[in-house]
């Protein structure tokens, strides 16, 4: 026992004690931002001087919080308690609280325009009456200067304010001073440093016309579209001087540095059905069908435009891909984007085989970074094998079949979460139309059409969050078989019914080759918990079904299940799930595991 006292005693020495003890009448709350304001010693004051210092420091705080609360008819006293230990005290008396008097304005030069003067005024926010407090005095200030640069006065400078107490009445009297200097308008970029960047494409994303008056949050729109095209290294755009104005406008400076011309990215993983696009997570890989690599050449501002020109390999077990597409940001106009493509790919699923060639070509119009239409065609040449009957002997019959496939593409996105890898609150929408044509072997017209809305609801200051999925899908005009088997609704596996195969939900052939459908049903529900720091769990259920009407079917429903595990990365969650279909039939697996960056949906 001894010896344990003995160990504890340095742990005990060092405990942090108050510099010195707040002593006399007043508001706890007043007390403890005092005291904090204080600080605290790991030990004792050694001597009376020290102590006598100690008290000095703290009375020296002490003054400091009481004038910022508006007291400033107070009484701070240092001391040094008595007795063979010395200790510091502060003995304190607040007095009265000051209270605020009438705020003068007074303008250092000419006074800007009679809007701004009563923006200005209404910004100022110091009602007479309320508690003298030197931080709303200061943030009075800040308001003012912040209001005559939103307002297009950008040279406006604060001069020293005045401050006058009226002790007897306890009243604080503040006077600002302020020099608005003059309005500016602006002129077009002066752009310093433009890399491999044409000038003409800066010019196009200024959200102002030359003669409008200075707005710093047109400004920084500006810039901010030039950081999102990701092809620089770094951004600087700033207004031009005073002495740079010409004619009563004044330019914007631009300086941009490119980013390493190109880059390589490689991916791998052990893949469900080949490599399934998600949300704006990206690609899933899971346990049912075997492995694949990926690899991207990505070419930056090679034209000129802030464009990324991307070339991808793509090797797996269901799908060989090579693929070119040129991406243009802010085309014709800022916050459009126009994508042009092609592609020849394979596909040898257990639904289908093909091989085709196809272009594309797309533009999206962005209202917010995740809110945004889509308006594109599509061509591919396809040589298809469709399996669609198995005849007495068990073999697989189907059809090959050389098609022509025009396609349409209307989509539109709407984002109201809080963030698009790891949402904890808000919901999201998103439609899509696709009017196909389909010619060659065979011919048909139809219309596809998906829509997906999923929600997220915070409980528990957002350490529990319930997340909800609905997506429906229907063809109008083509039925199974005369609509190709590549341009059906299919469904299981990662991004859809979890612990089921890769197009493992819907119609089978006897031999277990998916029908898919010409309609969609899925819907999932997700309770995502919080357990510690970084770590989080969820558990699941996915739901799904496909139907041969435009319709969508509600029966012979197929449920997964499962429960997984999230690692929070800082800027989204790395996702291990483990799912099994509850609704299991001959052949489905009995677990599937997925691993991915960002939630499911």
């Amino acid at each position: 026992m001894a010896i344990g006292l003995i160990a504890l005693a340095p742990g005990l020495a060092l405990a942090a004690e108050p510099k010195a003890v707040v002593q006399g009448e007043m508001d706890r709350a007043l007390r403890a931002d005092i005291q904090r304001a204080i600080g605290t010693s790991k030990g004792r004051a050694a001597t009376r001087v020290d102590a006598r210092r100690r008290a000095r420091e703290a009375g020296e705080a002490a003054i400091a919080v009481l004038r910022s609360e508006g007291y400033y008819d107070y009484l701070v006293e240092p001391d040094v308690a008595e007795g063979d230990t010395p200790g510091a005290i502060v003995r304190v008396t607040p007095g009265p609280r000051s209270t605020v008097g009438k705020a003068e304005l007074v303008w250092d030069g000419a006074a800007p325009d009679p809007a701004t003067v009563s923006a200005v005024e209404t910004a100022l926010a110091l009602p007479p009456g309320s508690p003298g407090r030197a931080a709303e005095v200061l943030a009075a200030e800040g308001r003012v200067e912040a209001t005559l640069r939103n307002r297009g006065y950008a040279d406006a400078v604060i001069h020293p304010r005045q401050v006058v107490v009226d002790h007897a009445a306890h009243v604080l009297q503040p006077t600002f001073h302020f020099a608005a200097g003059q309005l500016v308008r602006l002129d077009g970029l002066k752009i310093v440093s433009q890399g491999r960047t044409r000038p003409n494409w800066f010019g196009m994303l200024a959200p102002w016309k030359k003669g409008d008056v200075y707005d710093p949050a047109q400004v920084a729109k500006f810039e901010q579209r030039l950081r999102d095209a990701g092809v620089f290294n770094s951004v600087t755009v700033s207004l031009a001087p005073a002495d740079q104005t010409v004619n009563g406008l004044r330019p914007v400076v631009v300086s941009v540095g490119d980013r390493l011309p190109h880059t390589i990215e490689l991916g791998g993983g052990y893949s469900s059905g080949g490599y399934q696009t998600l949300n704006s997570s990206g690609i899933e890989y899971s346990t049912s069908a075997g492995p694949g690599v990926e690899a991207k050449w990505i070419l930056y501002n090679r034209l000129g435009q802030a464009d990324t020109i991307t070339f991808t390999g793509r090797l797996a077990q269901i799908q060989q891909k090579l693929d070119g597409e040129v991406e243009l940001p802010d085309w014709k106009r800022a916050d459009q984007i126009l994508r042009v493509g092609a592609d020849a790919y394979a596909d040898d699923t257990n639904a289908f085989n093909d091989k085709g060639l196809g272009v594309r070509a797309a533009v999206e119009r962005h209202y917010t970074k995740t809110t945004y239409i889509t308006l594109g065609v599509t061509f591919d040449a396809v040589d298809t094998r469709e399996r669609t009957a198995i005849n007495a002997n068990g073999i697989a019959l189907g059809d090959n079949l050389k098609l022509a496939i025009f396609s349409g593409l209307g989509q539109f996105a709407l984002d109201r979460s809080n963030d698009p890898l790891n949402p904890t609150r808000g919901w999201r929408l998103q439609v899509e139309g696709d009017p196909t044509y389909v010619t060659g072997d065979r011919k048909l017209p139809y219309l596809k059409l998906t829509g997906q809305v999923s929600g997220y609801l915070p409980f528990s200051d957002g350490a529990t969050v319930i997340a909800g999925r609905l997506k429906l899908g229907s063809i109008v005009g083509g039925s199974v078989p005369d609509v190709p088997a590549d341009r059906r609704f299919f469904s299981g596996g990662g991004g859809s019914v979890r612990g089921f195969d890769y197009q493992g939900v819907g119609p089978q052939l006897p031999d277990g080759t998916p029908l898919g459908g010409v309609s969609l049903f899925e819907s999932s529900v997700e309770v995502r918990q919080r357990v510690t720091g970084p770590w989080s769990v969820a558990g699941f259920i996915d739901a799904g079904s496909l139907g041969s009407t435009p319709a969508p079917s509600f029966h012979n429903i197929d449920v997964g299940a499962g429960i997984g595990v999230r690692y929070d990365l800082g800027f989204g969650p790395i996702r291990l799930d483990v799912a099994t279909p509850v609704t299991r039939h001959k052949g489905d697996p009995l677990l599937q595991l997925y691993i991915s960056i960002g939630q499911s949906f």
